[in-house]
């Protein structure tokens, strides 16, 4: 019974060595196998029974198998795109995004879309002025400081007369001066955002140049929210100077998706005044014939509402839109933000019920949007850690990660066509990458989910689970799995590869034993760890060992996986993240786009 229970286990045939009648003796626990490889849903955590071993106590080997056969979602190739607030033409960050380490660093995630919108939106007015320096009224605060900002428009100037992209080496000092004058301002964002009171912001001709020549040197797609907050004396959207943007933007010929407004259910708190659904649904339809009446524009896709927190008020505006404008949208969005910046504790991030939190939104959402519009794409905007611009030492930390990469696959696997991270580079502390232009861990996490997953989500099985339910209680994995045909644009792995991506927030090593159609095959393991002295809270992080960072201002360090011998059982140490390429699956689900 011994030898019969080892076999089961393992997932090995039996050898030829079996003693005679031993096949009959198996056949029980053959059956009982079988459940193993039971259809489920993409995600499915249900527990089956599996028999230990006499003398092995608390430690499970769970078996894992994918259905190769179909996929059960399909996502945009854009999945995994960006954010940058507006709050980068008050700090002087947009005019930096020229620097030639920034844009290696966008391209590394690429393609993306690239959202230009945040709580300053609605606050947000253009002004076709060339050259600000003409408009500055006199010297600025400080002298030096004075002359860096003539510096940048004599660049500016200098860049333009390039042909293609324009990429510029800032000088040290130049960078020095920018993180003081950011440093300065981040207090008067903050008082800002604490006192919801916020001053308007002026994007000249020039600056919306600037953030164009990033994104389309990045090999990003500019998606641009209008002002939704200038209003005619009846409450409807007063499109004048969303009008002069849209002219520019034609003239240059720019290629850019737009939106109207952000989170428009804090408007009576930030206004005095609020837009119902229905209204904002007709703003909506204004602008769309806005885009139609000019020729670069008549087919540009639209977006929203980007409505908050799906509360039961917020449901409500939903509702009104969908009903006005459903048909309208390319895509129906909203946000989402985890914690408020209170959490002061490392540990915040290994809480299930945290990461939990999003399901309940999701269902919500798609309840509405199938009612109204059914099969209408869905995606994520604005989605971070909080929205206070997150916690120093914690939401850029390593532990961060296990929400981001969470938040990835629970979408993938409901649907959701893209997630919108806040933000690459801003104020606070959600970003992707610091005020040094240093890549923070998630963004190596993003850029190992860009290299190696695909569109194609793929329903997992999983037997070995040993949980105790609790009466009352929702039972919640610490261990979370994910599966997706590799990238078709990884060409290290031929099609029909599929990739693992699995969290760890036990506090002790779990061991995966592939079968069925994973069973044997040689596997490449990219296991993402902090790296130093700093544990959870760490910055840096290590793959397979080996520290991550950028060669040169240019080049993205090779991502190089460790090959693990066929049929060897993945271990996976406690707090970790980890992706596992399974190769030459010929997953008919994975063989072609």
């Amino acid at each position: 019974s011994e030898l019969i229970r080892g076999f089961l286990l393992s997932g090995m045939p039996c050898p030829s060595s079996c003693p005679p009648g031993l096949l009959a003796l198996m056949a029980p626990g053959l059956a009982l196998m079988a459940t193993f490889s039971l259809p489920s849903q993409a995600g499915d955590r249900r527990t089956l029974p599996v028999e230990k071993p006499s003398g092995v106590k608390g430690r499970t080997l769970i078996l894992l198998d994918v259905n190769t056969k179909s996929p059960v979602r399909i996502i945009s190739e854009n999945f995994l795109s960006l954010q940058l607030d507006p709050s980068i033409i008050h700090d002087g960050w947009l005019d930096f995004l020229s620097s030639r380490r920034l844009v290696t660093l966008a391209r590394g995630l690429a393609p993306a879309f690239l959202r230009f919108a945040g709580k300053r939106t609605d606050f947000l007015q253009f002004h076709n002025v060339k050259n600000p320096a003409k408009s500055r009224g006199g010297p600025g605060p400080d002298y030096y400081l004075k002359n860096y900002e003539d510096d940048i428009v004599r660049s500016d100037i200098a860049l333009d007369k390039q042909k293609g992209c324009k990429i510029a080496q800032h000088p040290d000092i130049m960078l020095e001066l920018q993180r003081e004058k950011a440093a300065q301002m981040h207090l008067v964002l903050l008082k800002e955002q604490f006192s919801n009171t916020y001053s308007n912001l002026t994007l000249t001709a020039r600056s919306l140049d600037k953030l164009y020549n990033f994104a389309d040197c990045s090999g990003l797609h500019l998606i641009f929210a209008l002002n939704a907050l200038r209003r005619n004396p009846n409450n409807s959207w007063n499109s004048s100077n969303a009008l002069s943007l849209l002219k520019y933007s034609a003239s240059k010929k720019y290629n850019i998706s737009w939106e109207l407004g952000n989170e428009p259910n804090n408007y009576r708190t930030l206004i005095g005044r609020s837009v119902n659904g229905s209204q904002l649904g007709k703003d909506y339809i204004q602008l769309r014939s806005l885009l139609q009446l000019i020729r670069t524009y008549s087919k540009a896709n639209l977006y929203g509402p980007n409505i908050g927190r799906p509360r039961k008020n917020v449901i409500a505006l939903l509702e009104g839109f969908m009903k006005v404008a459903g048909s309208t949208v390319d895509a129906v969005t909203w946000q989402h933000y985890y914690i408020d910046g209170r959490v002061s504790k490392v540990t915040d991030f290994l809480k299930t019920r945290l990461l939990d939190t999003l399901s309940d939104q999701i269902r919500k959402i798609q309840k509405v949007v199938n009612t109204y519009t059914p099969g209408k794409k869905i995606w994520l905007e604005g989605v971070g850690v909080t929205s206070s611009g997150g916690m120093n030492n914690l939401s850029d930390s390593y532990a961060a990660g296990f929400l981001w990469l969470n938040t990835l696959g629970l979408l993938a696997n409901q649907g959701i066509d893209v997630v919108v991270r806040h933000s690459f580079l801003d104020h606070g502390h959600n970003h992707l990458v610091d005020q040094n232009f240093n890549p923070l861990p998630d963004y190596w996490l993003s850029l190992l989910y860009k290299r190696l997953i695909g569109p194609k989500v793929l329903a997992i099985h999983m037997a070995g689970l040993q949980r105790k339910h609790r009466p009352g209680r929702v039972i919640r994995d610490k261990l979370r799995i994910y599966a997706h045909c590799t990238s078709y644009h990884n060409h290290n792995y031929v099609r029909g590869s599929i990739t693992l991506y699995i969290i760890n927030l036990h506090r002790s090593r779990k061991k995966i034993k592939l079968a069925g159609t994973l069973r044997d095959k040689i596997v490449h393991q990219y296991l993402l760890q902090p790296y130093g002295k700093d544990g959870l809270h760490s910055k840096s992080v290590q793959l397979n060992g080996q520290p991550l960072a950028m060669v040169d201002d240019v080049t993205l360090p090779e991502l190089k996986p460790r090959p693990l011998r066929a049929g060897r059982t993945l271990v996976i140490p406690p707090l970790t993240m980890s992706f596992y390429v399974v190769k030459n699956v010929n997953a008919l689900a994975c063989r072609y786009r």
